[in-house]
């Protein structure tokens, strides 16, 4: 007598019910006559595409998809798949209208499997996985420039506070004060669940935070000055604003106003209807000129944040007695 897991097990090999598993698993069937460039493809291939389904095309139709920068390096690969012995897999970018998808297409080289000069193979949408490769690619490239310009403090901070004290353990007790200052700081730029006491802060205390741990002690107090009309902060904005002072300090603790004794920061702050102009302006220090080689993987993070991020706009005027930096923001985007 029959079990009923034996009277099931013929449907386990239905044809339909395979087909079914690949549907599930978003796979889509191809074959390919190398001859005449024809394609057959199953509906879910015609849907990744962006092509009505059951009309005739063939490689160089989907060709035409292919994102242009990605085009010659998909049709050599092709070509060069039947001389590639084992199974092969290619990535790829299509266009949809605006839209962009990632497609993987594998299959058997060496002309295994070949059917009266036909291939077979498969594409598979991977957007989802290209676009996290993506984020994880950006967050490592910026989480090694933060580490770098941490480092790159802690020797600016070191150096200042050796010419603000004259004991070991006046300077050990002040760089701790200041690397102590650069911690809370650093928790701006990136807010810790739980631990952020409200959603929005003022202006002015957020920059006084963020500037503390580079302010000059003792003999040489008040280099920096901060002078902001009173207005509130929203904690995104506070990050991005967090992000493009750290990168400016860092900067100017390498090269401006705060690499020398007699440099001067001040940042001042005027608030119109239709913008909130922050400028920062560096005074007494090394004489700066405009680069000449392309920005640097930090300014392109701070143009990033306030233009895309926040809306504004950012200028820089690299004039001979320091740099100036003006940042223009929308009032309600502040708030945000």
């Amino acid at each position: 007598m029959n079990s009923a897991s034996d009277k099931l097990r013929p449907l386990l090999w239905e044809p339909r019910n395979l087909v079914r598993a690949i549907e599930a698993a978003g796979v889509a069937l191809w074959s390919w006559n190398v001859d005449t460039d024809d394609l057959a493809m199953d509906d879910n291939a015609y849907d990744l595409w962006g092509i009505k389904r059951g009309i005739d095309v063939t490689f160089e139709d989907l060709s035409a998809h292919i994102h242009p920068a990605d085009r010659g390096r998909v049709l050599a690969a092709f070509t060069a798949t039947r001389a590639v012995i084992g199974a092969y897999e290619i990535d790829f970018r299509i266009m949809i209208g605006d839209e962009l998808r990632w497609v993987s297409a594998r299959g058997q080289g060496d002309d295994v499997g070949m059917v009266k000069r036909i291939m077979f193979g498969i594409f598979i949408d991977v957007t989802g996985r290209k676009q996290a490769e993506e984020g994880r690619e950006l967050l490592a490239g910026e989480m090694s420039h933060r580490v770098k310009n941490l480092l790159a403090i802690a020797c600016g901070l070191t150096a200042i506070t050796s010419r603000s004290t004259t004991t070991v353990r006046d300077m050990a007790s002040e760089l701790t004060l200041r690397l102590t200052a650069l911690g809370r700081a650093h928790d701006l730029v990136r807010p810790v669940p739980g631990q952020t006491a409200a959603p929005s802060a003022l202006l002015g205390d957020l920059l006084t935070v963020l500037l503390a741990p580079y302010d000059d002690l003792g003999a040489f107090s008040g280099r920096i000055s901060v002078s902001v009309p009173r207005m509130s902060v929203g904690e995104a904005t506070a990050t991005i604003i967090a992000l493009v002072v750290h990168e400016l300090a860092t900067n100017s603790l390498k090269h401006g106003a705060l690499s020398i004794d007699t440099g001067i920061l001040d940042i001042s702050c005027s608030a119109q209807d239709e913008a909130v102009t922050i400028v920062w302006a560096e005074s007494g220090g090394p004489k700066v000129g405009a680069p000449t080689a392309p920005g640097g993987y930090g300014r392109k993070l701070v143009e990033r944040s306030v233009i895309e991020q926040l809306g504004g706009s950012i200028a820089y005027d690299w004039a001979e007695s320091g740099l100036v930096v003006t940042l223009k923001l929308d009032p309600e985007q502040l708030a945000a």
